[in-house]
This record gives structure tokens, C-alpha cells and sequence, in this order.
């Protein structure tokens, strides 16, 4: 075997997340940040109305110090909402008083400050509603809120118009509009965040319901393989325990009848197991690139037409350990993978970032298993850890009777 090492004072990553964690940072954060952002951006959308109109009513030079600082304060703590919420699936029975009494305490302080300023009911509720909102209720519950809301709100905009609140030829109904439809435009924008949460753990459950499934058929398998067999030995020698005073030689043939048996249930569960694993390379490489691709990473392959022709038995096992090694201990974004031929050679590389400045783990018998395999098949093994990459390059020798 010939395993070279290139190393770089650069190492791999060392900590290894939980599966769940690495699946929601790696799977829907982005959709998460697209979902928080638009609700953010309604609300900065909605404070940048409200302090126009205001200031086309009010001039004095202390509105726009207490819309701006009040509305940034406000805005900013509607963050700690957010993220209450992004975990909601996972939140424990009962309120988080502690987590979300600061933020509605901020939300009722601005809305007083702000229906003073400006002399809007409409205004006033408007900050502790859009919070409110953003609270992890039961669905049913938060459907019946936010329309209870919403006619509220309808109701302050009519209060308000009858009131005059702004002057002639002031467009007041833009954010009076606007704050009405804001606690369905933030439910809806959540509402799609729960259906992709839903979505990833419904696949997540498929997945381990698909394992758990191929796991019963294989131990089916087995226990049908070998029940057969050790049933069919346990009667040979008791025959041959019967035979073994009054026919020693009849007994003898039945004792070489077990042996035969047991032969033949070793080979069995050989062939067995031959069938779960010969899948062809190709299949394996999609399944890799697959695999990496559902934990959020950027998968780039390339795979040769003739991969299946490629020595399954030795590269399929490598295959599925190195892209193990690169979800458990990667990390990172992206991977590459590529099967190639030469002349001579299958050559299997994959490629992945690491977290810049982790720890190498210690553990190695993996690569150790892959470098034992592929030396038994007369190939090398490289591992090279350079800068942010970490990559393992396979070469297996061309078999007799492969033509280019």
C-alpha cells in the first residue's frame, strides 16, 4: 500500500454536530433568513410610512429622534421573536415569559411614544400587534388571533379617520392600509417557514423509515438463511449421534453432511451479503452526490460513462465511507466528486472545505480501513490536507481483460 499525507498547518474540523442540527443549518437556514428578512423588511417598510406621514403633520425637531430610536429599538427587538419562533416545533409545553416579556415590554413602550407623537390609535397598537403576531402560537389558535387582530385594527383606522388625524391631502391611507394587511403578510410569510420545517423532517422521517425497513429485510434474510441451515445441521448430528455406536461409519458421513451444511451457510451469508453491496459504481456516485446535496452542501461531480464498469467491490465501500467522513466530519459547503479512467487505473477523488482554524480529529481508523482495502486490490490511497481542503484521492489498477 502507498498512502502519502501532504499536510499544511491547516486542519480539518474536530466537533461534530448533532444530526439535527447539522440537517436545519445545512438544509432550510437559508430559506429561514429569507423568511425572517421579509418579515423585517415589512416592518422597516412600515415604520419609513409612518414616520413620513407623521412628519408631514408634526415638525417638531424631537419626531424624528423618537420615531427613529424608538422604531430602530423596536425593530431590532422583534429579532428575539423571530428567533423564539424559528425553533417553535421544538419549543417546550407552556409560555417563555422570560424570553418574550422584554421584547412586548419594548413593543407597548413604543407604541405610547408613538401614538402620542403622532395622535394615531392606529399607530399606538401597531407595534404590539405586529409582536404579538410574531408570538409561537398553536396554529388554530393563531389563525383565530390574527383575525381578531385584523379587525382591530380596521376598526382604529376608521377611529382614526374620523378623528382627522392628518391633514388634508396627506396620503393617510397608505400606512393605515399598510398596518392592517402587516399581520397577515407576517403570518403567511411564517406559515410558509412551517410548511418547509414540515417538509424537511417529514423527509428526514422517510429516510430513517427507509433504513429502518432495508435493516428488517436484511435481518428477515438472515434469520430465513440461517434458520434454514443451523435447523438442518442440528438434525445431522443428531443423526449422527443416533448412528455413532451401532454405524460409525453412517454416522461419520452424516458428521461430513453437517460440515457441508455449515460450509454452505458461510457461503450463504456471503452471497448475502454480496447482494446488499454490489450496487453498480454509478449508483453509488449519485447516491454520494445525493446524499451531500440533501445536507445542504454544493455537490459538484463528475462521473465517468463507464463507471459501472469500474471495480465495485473495492471502490463502492470507499465511496461510502469517504462521504460519511465528509458529513460527519467536514463541516463545510461544498464537495466534489470524480470518478475517472486512465490507461492503466480507476481514479476516485473527493474533495471538501473545512471550518478554517478547527482541530484534526483524532480518529483515523476510517481512512485506515480505506487504505487496507484498496492495498488488498493493489491500489494507493493519497490524503491531502491543504488550506481549507481536505481531499482523498483513490486509485484502483485497471482489471484483467479492461479495455480502454
Amino acid at each position: 500500500m502507498v498512502v502519502r499525507v501532504s499536510r499544511t498547518p491547516s486542519t480539518i474540523p474536530a466537533a461534530e454536530p448533532a444530526p439535527g442540527a447539522r440537517q436545519l443549518a445545512r438544509g432550510i437556514t437559508a430559506t429561514w433568513w429569507y423568511t425572517a428578512s421579509a418579515v423585517m423588511f415589512f416592518e422597516a417598510f412600515l415604520l419609513l410610512v409612518w414616520a413620513l406621514g407623521v412628519l408631514a403633520t408634526n415638525t417638531a425637531a424631537t419626531v424624528p429622534l423618537v420615531l427613529g430610536a424608538g422604531g430602530i429599538v423596536w425593530w431590532l427587538s422583534t429579532l428575539l421573536l423571530l428567533a423564539d419562533y424559528r425553533h417553535r416545533i421544538d419549543a417546550e409545553p407552556g409560555v417563555p415569559w422570560t424570553r418574550i416579556a422584554l421584547p412586548m415590554i419594548i413593543a407597548l413602550g413604543f407604541g405610547v411614544v408613538g401614538g402620542l407623537v403622532s395622535g394615531s390609535w392606529l399607530f399606538a397598537v401597531m407595534p404590539v400587534v405586529q409582536s404579538t403576531v410574531l408570538l409561537n402560537w398553536p396554529s388554530g389558535v393563531r389563525a383565530r388571533v390574527v383575525v381578531l387582530l385584523t379587525a382591530a385594527l380596521v376598526g382604529l383606522a376608521f377611529v382614526d379617520g374620523s378623528r382627522d388625524v392628518y391633514e388634508a391631502g396627506t396620503p393617510w391611507w397608505l400606512p393605515a392600509v399598510y398596518t392592517v394587511l402587516l399581520p397577515v403578510m407576517t403570518v403567511s410569510t411564517l406559515w410558509w417557514w412551517d410548511v418547509l420545517v414540515a417538509l424537511d423532517r417529514a423527509r428526514a422521517s422517510e429516510a430513517r423509515l427507509a433504513a429502518t425497513q432495508e435493516r428488517l429485510r436484511v435481518a428477515t434474510d438472515v434469520h430465513d438463511l440461517q434458520g434454514h441451515h443451523l435447523q438442518v445441521i442440528a438434525l445431522q448430528l443428531e443423526l449422527a449421534e443416533r448412528l455413532m455406536e451401532r454405524d460409525p461409519a453412517a454416522a461419520l458421513e452424516q458428521l461430513r453432511a453437517a460440515r457441508g451444511s455449515v460450509d454452505d451457510a458461510r457461503q450463504g451469508t456471503r452471497d448475502l451479503a454480496m447482494r446488499f453491496r454490489s450496487v453498480p459504481l454509478g449508483d453509488e456516485l449519485a447516491n454520494a452526490r445525493d446524499l451531500l446535496a440533501a445536507a445542504g452542501l454544493e455537490v459538484e461531480a463528475a462521473i465517468a460513462a463507464d463507471a459501472d464498469e469500474a471495480p465495485a467491490a473495492a471502490l463502492g465501500p470507499v465511496i461510502r465511507e469517504t462521504t460519511t467522513n465528509v458529513l460527519r466530519h467536514g463541516g463545510g459547503r461544498r464537495a466534489r466528486l470524480a470518478l475517472t479512467r486512465s490507461a492503466d487505473a480507476w481514479r476516485y477523488e473527493i474533495d471538501n472545505d473545512a471550518v478554517p482554524g478547527a482541530e484534526e480529529r483524532a480518529d483515523g481508523s476510517g481512512l485506515e480501513g480505506v487504505g487496507r482495502r484498496i492495498a488488498e486490490v493493489g491500489g494507493t490511497l493519497d490524503v491531502q490536507r491543504g488550506g481549507d481542503d481536505f481531499t482523498v484521492v483513490v486509485t484502483v489498477p485497471v482489471r484483467d481483460g479492461e479495455t480502454r
